[in-house]
C-alpha cells in the first residue's frame, strides 16, 4: 500500500495524497502537509484513495470552515464527518453527524456528564485509579505503556461515564477499536465491513439491554440513563442508537488514550522538556495542551458543501467533500512558532485544533484534559522515570492517530 501522489493543477509538481493511511502508520505525514501549506493550502485532489476531496491544511482556514456550519455540513445525509464515504459506518447518524437544530438537542442530552460540577465530583475517583495503575506497574522491565496504562485508565473512565458493568469494561475498548479501524490494515481487529457490522450489532444489543433497564427506573447520572430519559433521544431508531453509542465510546476513548501515550513518546524525543517539567511541575497543565496539539489524536474532520462558495480563491461546489486536516493545522508555521518542536511552555498551546471548534467542539474536552493532568501529576509525584525502549507501533488509519504499542521501562 504505497503513498499515492497526484499532479497539481499546473501539471508539474506532485502532491502526496494525504488521505493515505500508510502516511500515519509510517509517521511520514510532516513533509507532504508542509508542502501543501506552503504551495497550495486549499488543494483539490481529483483522485485519491477516498475519491475527490478538498484538503484544507492551514489553521485559520480550518477554523473558518469549522465556524461556518451553515455552509459546511456534518450531517450523515450530506456524507458525515470522515473522508471515507462508503459503508454504513459513514452514513450512521450520531450527534457529530448532525447539523443544527437536530444536533443541539442531542448535545444537550449528554453534556451534563462532563459539566464542571461533575468533573469536580469525578476528580478523586480518577486520581485513585491513576494511583493504583501507576503503583501496580512493574519496575525495571519492558512493558507496553498502551496496554498497562493508557487502555486501563480510559476504559475504566468509559465504564463510569456509561454506568457500564465494570467487569465487562474491556468490551468498550474492543468496540472502539473495531469502530475506528481500517479493515484493510493487516492487524485490524476485523477484516471486513460485514464483520465490523456484526460486532457493532452485538455492541448495540448489549447497550439496548442497559438502555431498557435504565428507562424502566428513575434517572441516574450516567450516559445511558441520560439517553433513555431524554425526550430527544429516548426514541432513537436502531441506526441512530448504534451511531450514538459508537461515537460516545470513541470520543471518550481515543483522544485521552493516545495522548497518554503521545506525551510519553514526546518527552522521550525531547528530553530537555522532560527535565523542564520535573523542575517545574506547574507546567503540567500547559504540557497537557501541548501534548494534545503534538499528538492530534483525531487527524481530520470532513464537511460537505451545501452550496457553491468561493474560498481562498477556489470555487468549492455544492456536494464537494471538504476535509479539514487538524494534524496539519496544528503544525502550521503561521499559527505556532517552531511547530515541529515539542514545547511544554508554548504560550498558545491551547490554540490547537484537536478538539475542533464551533458547535462540534469536543464535548468531553475538559474531561480529557483532567485525566491527562492527573496522570502526569501522579507520575511526577512518584518520581517515576519512563524510558522508551524501542520505536512505537502506530495504527494504519487516516482518521485516528493512535499507538498500538510503546515499549517502556519504569524506574524511580
Amino acid at each position: 500500500m504505497g503513498v499515492a501522489e497526484q499532479a497539481d493543477a499546473r501539471g508539474g509538481a506532485r502532491f502526496v495524497d494525504v488521505s493515505d493511511p500508510e502516511l500515519y502508520r509510517a509517521d511520514a505525514w510532516q513533509v507532504p502537509f508542509r508542502r501543501l501549506r506552503q504551495e497550495e493550502p486549499v488543494h483539490f485532489f481529483e483522485t485519491s484513495l477516498h475519491g475527490p476531496y478538498w484538503a484544507i491544511t492551514k489553521h485559520a482556514d480550518i477554523m473558518e470552515i469549522e465556524l461556518n456550519d451553515a455552509v459546511f455540513s456534518s450531517a450523515s445525509e450530506w456524507g458525515g464527518i470522515q473522508i471515507q464515504d462508503d459503508g454504513d459506518i459513514a452514513r450512521r447518524k450520531n450527534l457529530i453527524r448532525m447539523d443544527r437544530p437536530e444536533h443541539t438537542g442531542h448535545r444537550r442530552t449528554v453534556a451534563p456528564i462532563v459539566a464542571p460540577t461533575n468533573l469536580a465530583n469525578m476528580t478523586d475517583l480518577i486520581r485513585q485509579r491513576t494511583e493504583a495503575v501507576l503503583d501496580g506497574l512493574p519496575r525495571g522491565e519492558t512493558i507496553n505503556w498502551v496496554d498497562h496504562v493508557s487502555i486501563p485508565l480510559t476504559t475504566m473512565m468509559l465504564a463510569t461515564l456509561f454506568g457500564f458493568p465494570f467487569d465487562e469494561r474491556e468490551k468498550l475498548t474492543y468496540w472502539s477499536d473495531v469502530g475506528i479501524c481500517d479493515v484493510n490494515a493487516p492487524d485490524a481487529p476485523v477484516t471486513s465491513e460485514d464483520e465490523r457490522r456484526a460486532v457493532l450489532a452485538d455492541m448495540a444489543a448489549r447497550f439496548r439491554e442497559l438502555f431498557d433497564e435504565r428507562a424502566a427506573r428513575a434517572p441516574s447520572f450516567d450516559l445511558i440513563s441520560m439517553l433513555a430519559h431524554s425526550d430527544v433521544t429516548r426514541n432513537m431508531d436502531a441506526e441512530t442508537f448504534m451511531g450514538t453509542v459508537m461515537v460516545l465510546i470513541i470520543g471518550g476513548n481515543d483522544t485521552t488514550r493516545n495522548s497518554m501515550t503521545g506525551g510519553v513518546h514526546a518527552l522521550h524525543d525531547y528530553p530537555e522538556q522532560d527535565r523542564l517539567l520535573r523542575s517545574d511541575p506547574d507546567l503540567v497543565r500547559n504540557m497537557v495542551s501541548e501534548t494534545i496539539r503534538w499528538q492530534t489524536p483525531l487527524q481530520h474532520m470532513r464537511r460537505t458543501a451545501r452550496e457553491d462558495i468561493e474560498f481562498r480563491g477556489k470555487t468549492i461546489r455544492k456536494g464537494d467533500k471538504v476535509v479539514m486536516w487538524y494534524i496539519s493545522g496544528n503544525f502550521d508555521e503561521e499559527a505556532f512558532e517552531d511547530p515541529d518542536s515539542f514545547n511544554i511552555a508554548r504560550p498558545n498551546a491551547r490554540r490547537h485544533l484537536s478538539f475542533g471548534a464551533g458547535i462540534h467542539r469536543c464535548v468531553g474536552d475538559r474531561l480529557a484534559e483532567l485525566q491527562l493532568r492527573i496522570l502526569w501529576e501522579e507520575i511526577l509525584k512518584r518520581g517515576l522515570r519512563i524510558s522508551v525502549e524501542g520505536p512505537p507501533e502506530r495504527i494504519y488509519s487516516a482518521n485516528i492517530r493512535a499507538f498500538r504499542s510503546l515499549p517502556v521501562r519504569i524506574t524511580v
